[in-house]
């Protein structure tokens, strides 16, 4: 191996040099100061644990993403996290174990197996929220209009949001009685919108003709306001799936009254996260980037898995490397002293003087040739006196 290939990072693996480094932790303190404002309490969860509970409920996708370890302590699996939301609900059910609704936030690096796209980072920097305790209408708009608001605060304007519900597909599949490798097979070719392929599975597995037309249908339902109407009337014999349609429609006239520069469209076959989401599920794109740059949904679940029974939970998070290279922020630069000789005697004045200007926010350098600086600190007329330096 050759010398250079020793300091070769992984593929999807990289440094964050400056000045990115310093633009990435003002986007994440951004985040979470309005996550603060809001009422959401900021937790650190452990970058390792244990299989049991870093992949309980959150289904098959998460299990490939994750990086897995021995623990040389116990000799149990353990697992480097690749999503962070499924640690903030276990801290909700057993570390706070508290009744009615709680909020936590978090930022963290995440590290995947395998990325979501070929272009994306493998170790991303992740910023969420999450809502426990509260299955209302009211906490979908509370969760999506804070999504909204973050990546408002980054200057972005329109932001496309896409709005679906994976609880109309769940409750169609649980009207019919279908093994779950049949379920598996359904759900896949929905989620490739391959229409035709759906009716041929249904037809192999002599479903009704009802259930065959409203499983074809629903990879079509996507579009503006019109697509609710049009799900309305299709599932109208069905009132779980109308009552979620109009959660839905609310949900986005909220929205739509609270950001008039939000676009927004519906997928009601949209199933990411369909493993372990339960009801709306939400996407964010901004102008310059083709990808998703925030996403979440709702998993009431979580609570039952975690051994703390029905408990409703919501959340988001933020792929922030890839929306703070979109948002090209400006970080105030400090002004730079550079420190010139030292009189003989003047080593506490000098120490005394540094640590006011720190205070007063300029940068100082007291060793070292600098390659540019601001000012130059220098003791004239018995006093250390700020002159105009080299930029």
């Amino acid at each position: 191996m050759a010398i250079v290939d020793r300091w070769l990072l992984p593929d999807g693996v990289e440094d964050v040099l400056p000045p990115q480094a310093r633009e990435l932790e003002e986007v994440r303190r951004r985040f979470l100061d309005l996550f603060e404002s809001w009422g959401y309490d900021y937790v650190i969860p452990p970058m390792i644990e244990f299989l049991e509970s870093l992949l309980t409920g959150t289904g098959r996708d998460l299990d490939l993403k994750t990086f897995k370890v021995v623990d040389l302590l116990t000799g149990r699996s353990m697992g480097v996290r690749a999503d962070i939301t499924p640690q903030v609900a276990r801290i909700d059910a057993h570390s706070l174990n508290q009744d009615g609704v709680v909020r936590l936030c978090y930022a963290g690096t995440i590290m995947q197996s395998k990325p979501d796209t070929m272009l994306s980072s493998r170790t991303p920097l992740s910023v969420g929220a999450e809502m426990f305790g509260e299955t209302s209408a009211k906490a979908d708009v509370e969760i999506v209009s804070l999504m909204v608001e973050s990546l408002r605060s980054l200057g972005f304007s329109p932001i496309h949001l896409g709005l679906g519900d994976v609880g109309i597909f769940r409750q169609l599949l649980d009207s019919l009685s279908l093994s779950e490798s049949e379920q598996e097979q359904i759900f896949e070719a929905v989620q490739r919108k391959a229409t035709a392929e759906v009716r041929e599975l249904c037809n192999d597995l002599e479903l009704s003709l009802q259930a065959t037309n409203l499983l074809v249908e629903l990879p079509g339902l996507s579009g503006n306001q019109e697509v609710l109407l049009k799900a309305l009337n299709l599932f109208s014999e069905m009132p779980g799936i109308v009552g979620s349609i109009e959660n839905l429609r609310q949900v986005a006239l909220t929205l739509s009254d609270r950001f008039k520069d939000l676009d927004i469209y519906f997928d009601l076959s949209e199933l990411r996260g369909y493993a372990y989401h339960t009801g709306i599920v939400f996407a964010a794109y901004v102008e310059g980037v083709p990808e998703v740059v925030a996403k979440g949904g709702r998993y009431d679940d979580i609570g039952e898995v975690f051994g703390r029974g029905q408990r409703g939970a919501t959340g988001f998070s933020i792929d922030v490397r890839r929306v703070a290279e979109a948002a090209k922020i400006e970080v105030d630069k400090q002004q730079t002293v550079r420190v010139a000789e030292v009189p003989e005697g003047e080593e506490n004045s000098l120490w005394e003087k540094m640590q006011q200007l720190r205070a007063e926010g300029y940068v100082v350098l007291e060793s070292g040739s600098a390659n540019g600086h601001d000012f130059e600190l220098i003791f004239r007329e018995k006093n250390w006196q700020l002159v105009q330096g080299e930029n």
